[in-house]
């Protein structure tokens, strides 16, 4: 099944207004009807939690990821996923051509030939002894101040708490495709579907059923530099950093994650590995020396002993 990954994320929220402030600061670029995009057409449409054209979140916890769409690259491709789904739950047949079945954890997914255009922009290069790639007289860093910060380029990847990581892990890999990359025990596995190399779009983490829900998204940033002058930018906004920035060490994608209305936490990242079906899975303790290689922490200070005063 040529699932490439996530298009949309469908919230309902308890303050409509602050979350689409929330979100245009992020980068995303209102649409209109609730929905905001990435550069490549990927995003978050967000909904009053009380919306009655939400899908209906069955569990007790104060969930708000009402529904994952995935995008495929065909309408083979979810004529493949309608018959397989429809063997033992109920698939609905929406009238934008999409589908919608509920997967065996309670979460809503939906289905649909993918939204994604590839955004025409260069990934960040670098200059190294040996190995110059920006080249002579292009520079690394904004040559202007007021250069506005990057944008976000595509929605990367969602992560969902569930009790049950065996049983949800079962669905994705058999019914859907999914193939596990790496796994933290104890934890969960990184799953990632066919139609996409990226070492995971999605993460499953095992909590008590209370939890149950979402607990991060991201998008893709074009390199490390994009996640730290976007996450700058955001935090002088005001918004509260959760995690970071640091660079993960399954998956090495650099990262950087806030605190969000929307219920769960928010991440840019970037320079995600890239795995096809020779990769041998890993398996590593759930540790915090396995989840970041290393983590920064901003500080006012930015020069030894503070910034240079007049006498300087």
């Amino acid at each position: 099944m040529r699932i490439l990954g996530p298009d949309t994320l469908v919230f309902g929220v308890d303050d409509v207004e602050r979350c689409a402030i929330f979100l245009t600061d992020y980068g995303l670029a209102p649409k209109g009807d609730g929905a905001f995009e990435a550069l490549d057409g990927t995003g978050v449409v967000i909904r009053h939690r009380d919306d009655p054209a939400l899908p209906k979140w069955p569990l007790p916890t104060a969930n708000q990821l009402r529904k994952t769409i995935y995008g495929v690259e065909d309408r083979a491709v979810l004529d493949e996923i309608a018959q397989e789904l429809g063997k033992d739950r109920e698939v609905k047949f929406l009238p934008d051509g999409s589908i919608e079945a509920t997967d065996d954890s309670g979460f809503v997914l939906g289905f649909q030939i993918s939204v994604r255009r590839a955004p025409a922009l260069p990934a960040e290069q670098i200059n190294a002894p040996g190995d110059a790639r920006r080249g002579v007289n292009v520079l690394g860093a904004p040559a202007s101040f007021d250069e506005p910060p990057p944008l976000p380029r595509t929605l990367s990847h969602v992560v969902y708490f569930v009790p049950d990581t065996d049983k949800a892990e079962a669905f994705y890999v058999n019914r859907l495709g999914f193939r596990v990359n790496d796994r933290f025990d104890g934890m969960g596995p990184f799953l990632t579907p066919q139609g996409t190399l990226d070492h995971h779009t999605l993460f499953l983490i095992r909590t008590p059923p209370v939890m149950q829900g979402c607990d991060h998204f991201t998008f893709h940033m074009g390199g490390p530099s994009e996640v730290l002058r976007a996450g700058y930018a955001f935090a002088a906004k005001g918004y509260e950093s959760f995690w970071g920035p640091g660079r993960h060490r399954f998956g090495s994608n650099w990262f950087w994650y806030f605190n969000s209305p929307l219920g769960c936490h928010i991440e840019y990242d970037a320079d995600m590995d890239q795995l096809d079906d020779s990769w041998v899975p890993r398996v590593a303790p759930a540790i915090p020396e396995n989840s970041q290689e290393f983590l920064f922490q901003w500080r006012e200070t930015w020069a030894p002993g503070g910034p240079p005063t007049a006498q300087s």
